[in-house]
């Protein structure tokens, strides 16, 4: 008896992850996602955590949302773009390589214009990120 084992397509085998938030897609199961989305969830995760928000790994996010009711302010602009540049570079260097990185901040609203390419796939991605702080 001889096994024959499946040929993986060129480009490596077909990955799937699961959507970002968690939610049932339109048949009733789990939403997937491929895996430049997947990439965009994971930067929108480190994004909007507090570092300590995550029990085994205390150190993981960027604290973006804990300025955001801080008076606006240059410097307040420069630690902004400070805190996303080195959790992006820390959590995600070698998934995404950052292109251009913009982050602003207007009453309770943050906002991060992110340009990277996936490294993986060689896919470039303009993003837009927004996120409130809580009242």
């Amino acid at each position: 008896m001889r096994i024959i084992e499946p040929k993986a397509a060129a480009h490596g085998p077909r990955r799937t992850d699961i959507a970002f938030p968690f939610r049932p897609d339109s048949r009733g199961r789990t939403a997937e996602a491929g895996y430049d989305d997947h990439v965009r969830d994971l930067i929108e995760q480190l994004l909007f955590t507090s570092p300590g928000e995550r029990v085994m790994r205390p150190d993981f996010g960027c604290g973006l949302l804990d300025l955001v009711f801080a008076p606006n302010s240059p410097e307040l602009a420069a630690a902004l773009q400070l805190s996303v540049q080195a959790a992006l570079q820390r959590w995600l260097g070698d998934v995404i390589e950052v292109e251009a990185l913009d982050v602003e901040s207007e009453d309770n609203v943050v906002r991060v214009h992110l340009t990277y390419t996936v490294r993986r796939t060689g896919t470039r991605r303009n993003e837009v990120f927004e996120g409130s702080g809580a009242a």
